[in-house]
C-alpha cells in the first residue's frame, strides 16, 4: 500500500521522527564527548594554576603554556599542595581545609575544580563561599596561587594570581569569554600580564588595597611596584576595570589566611 505523502499527518510525522532521530544523534555524540571536554577543562585550568606561578614555556614576548602532554604531570610536579578557605557572606573566614579533607567531603572533587563563578553567586545570596588555594615552590620560596573571576565590557573575565606569603604577585594569568580583539583582550598578552610581577597587594602598613589598572597611570614602565597600580590599555578602560575589580574583591577575601601564616 502505497504511502499518501501529500497529507499532513505525513508530514507532521515525519518532522517528528527527524527531530528523534536528530536528538538521539546528538544525546549520543555529547556523551560521548564529554568526558574528553572534561578532561580538556581540567587540563586547561591546571595550565593556567602553572603559568601564574611561572611554569611555562614563554618566548621572549608570547605567552605560551607548558603542553596538554605534560600539564598533569607538571601539576602534580609543582604544586605541593591545595587548600580550601570558606568564607562568609561578609568574608570572615569559617575554615581552612587540606585537599584531602575537602575531597572527603566533597566526593573526591579535586579543589582546581571548584566553580569559582558560581561560589561568588553564592556570596550573594548570603551562603559561605569556597576558595581555593594552590601552593607550589619555586626558586626555593612558597608560592600561593588564587583564582579570580569577574565582569569585562562585554562578558566574563578571570584569572591566577600567584603570591608569595606577604601577599606580593609572583606572576599572573588572565582570560576573558569576549572581549574585543586588539583591545580589552589584550589582558592575556604578556605585555600586561608581566606588568603585575612584583607588584604589593598590600600597604606599607600591611592593609588590602589591591592593584589598579590605571589610565593615566604616573609610572608607565612599572618601576614603582608599591604604588598599587598597573598601566591599563590603551582604549580597553572597562575591561581594565573589570581586572582591578576582580582583583580587589576577590584577593582580599584570602587576607585572614596570609595572616596566619605570621602567627
Amino acid at each position: 500500500m502505497a504511502v499518501n505523502t501529500e497529507k499532513n499527518s505525513y508530514t507532521v510525522i515525519f518532522a517528528i521522527g527527524m527531530v528523534v532521530i536528530v536528538g538521539v544523534i546528538l544525546a549520543g555524540l555529547f556523551s560521548w564527548t564529554k568526558p574528553m571536554i572534561t578532561q580538556n577543562e581540567e587540563i586547561e585550568k591546571q595550565q593556567n594554576i602553572l603559568y601564574a606561578m611561572g611554569v611555562n614555556e614563554n618566548d621572549e614576548s608570547s605567552a605560551v603554556f607548558v603542553s596538554t602532554e605534560v600539564a598533569s604531570k607538571e601539576f602534580a610536579s609543582n604544586i605541593k599542595e591545595q587548600m580550601v578557605i570558606t568564607v562568609d557572606a561578609n568574608g570572615k573566614m569559617l575554615k581552612s581545609q587540606t585537599r584531602d579533607e575537602y575531597m572527603a567531603e566533597n566526593n573526591n572533587k579535586e579543589p582546581y575544580l571548584i566553580d569559582i563563578k558560581k561560589q561568588k553567586s553564592n556570596a550573594k545570596s548570603g551562603e559561605p563561599r569556597q576558595l581555593p588555594l594552590f601552593i607550589g615552590e619555586k626558586d626555593g620560596k612558597k608560592i600561593y596561587v588564587a583564582p579570580i573571576y569577574g565582569k569585562g565590557l562585554w562578558d566574563a573575565i578571570w584569572g591566577y594570581v600567584a603570591m608569595d606569603k606577604d601577599m606580593v604577585v609572583q606572576g599572573a594569568y588572565f582570560d576573558h569569554k569576549g572581549e574585543t580583539p586588539g583591545l580589552g583582550a589584550n589582558i592575556k598578552q604578556r605585555f600586561f600580564m608581566d606588568d603585575f610581577y612584583g607588584e604589593h597587594l598590600l600597604t606599607d602598613a600591611g592593609v588590602f588595597k589591591g592593584i589598579t589598572v590605571a589610565k593615566g597611570n604616573a609610572d608607565p614602565k612599572n618601576e614603582n611596584k608599591t604604588d598599587n597600580e598597573v598601566d591599563a590599555i590603551a582604549g580597553a578602560t572597562i575591561t581594565g576595570d573589570g581586572v582591578t575589580a576582580m582583583i580587589k574583591s576577590d584577593l582580599k577575601l584570602y587576607v585572614p589566611y596570609f595572616k596566619s601564616l605570621k602567627n
